[in-house]
């Protein structure tokens, strides 16, 4: 591709921009029949000027200035001035020794002139560039109405996926039945396998006055009983207890009963042997695991 000058580059923006007399013009117009590289710089420019003739309108010129065209381009003759008689020149004397002088070389301030005119030419353009876009850019933000057809926005369209969160499965429950051996049961204990808290539900124990009754969880996994607290005089009592325990010693343990003596027992410790007992045993199983797709 051919490189191009500043002369080339001002001279193409100008053209677009319709600042150049008849000979610039036609200047261009050759150029552009012979080099397609310099056809397509000035049809960049004129794109790049299409924004500004897009974001003004047009407007009509005053009735004197179409008199004033006319009167430029010879279609009528302005008014001649009045001529008034001058007095005849006094004569010129021609000095003793007479030289010619030298004319000037004027055609570098010519040509620097020429040059200044297109940079300020395309200084002035490049800010009213940056102005249209600027003020594009803004209307399409807040007023895109206001716009052409071409120019407005597109509408975004986003698709948002909802995702509605599955209902929580229910956890595993355990019950236990503490009964004396062979006997009829005198508590039912539930436990909640997500939570592990518990429920002692009275079936058939009745205390004796200023006894209690204390419930124990009994494990391999520990040196000695450990309590779970005073079962109370109404049918049901809940408690946390088991949170501290894993889910390997609550649903192998062994829960017990034992009479201690009103308020339970004073040091953490069974005073008396177990009058019922029980295991835990699944009455709801937790959920299953889905199946892996197949491959």
């Amino acid at each position: 591709m051919m490189a191009y000058s500043e002369d080339h580059i001002a001279l193409a923006a100008e053209y677009a921009l319709g600042t150049l007399d008849a000979d610039e013009r036609a200047q261009v117009e050759t150029m552009m029949s012979i080099d397609k590289g310099f056809t397509a710089m000035v049809q960049a420019w004129e794109q790049k000027l299409g924004v500004l003739n897009q974001m003004v309108g047009s407007i009509e010129p005053r009735p004197e200035v179409w008199d004033r065209i006319r009167t430029a381009a010879g279609l009528s003759a302005p008014q001649e001035p009045l001529a008034l008689p001058r007095a005849a020149p006094p004569p010129v004397v021609a000095p003793e020794i007479s030289q010619p002088a030298a004319a000037a070389d004027d055609s570098n301030v010519i040509r620097l002139s020429a040059t200044a005119r297109r940079w300020r030419n395309i200084a002035a353009l490049t800010t009213a560039i940056a102005a249209a876009l600027v003020a594009m850019i803004t209307v399409q933000a807040y007023r895109p109405e206001l716009l052409p057809e071409g120019l407005r926005p597109r509408p975004r369209i986003q698709v948002v996926e909802a995702r509605i969160p599955a209902a929580p499965a229910p956890a595993a429950q355990y019950v236990a039945v503490l009964q004396k051996e062979g006997g009829s049961p005198a508590f039912i204990l539930t436990v909640d396998g997500a939570t592990r808290n518990f429920t002692v539900r009275k079936v058939g124990a009745a205390a004796e006055a200023g006894k209690s009754f204390e419930l124990w969880l009994i494990s391999d996994k520990l040196q000695r009983p450990r309590s779970l607290g005073v079962i109370g005089g109404s049918d049901f009592t809940a408690a946390p207890a088991l949170s501290a325990y894993d889910a390997d010693t609550i649903n192998a343990a062994t829960y017990a009963v034992t009479v201690e003596q009103a308020g339970g027992s004073p040091d953490g410790k069974p005073t008396s042997a177990p009058i019922y007992a029980g295991k835990l045993i699944e009455t709801v199983p937790p959920p299953a695991a889905a199946p892996s797709p197949a491959h």
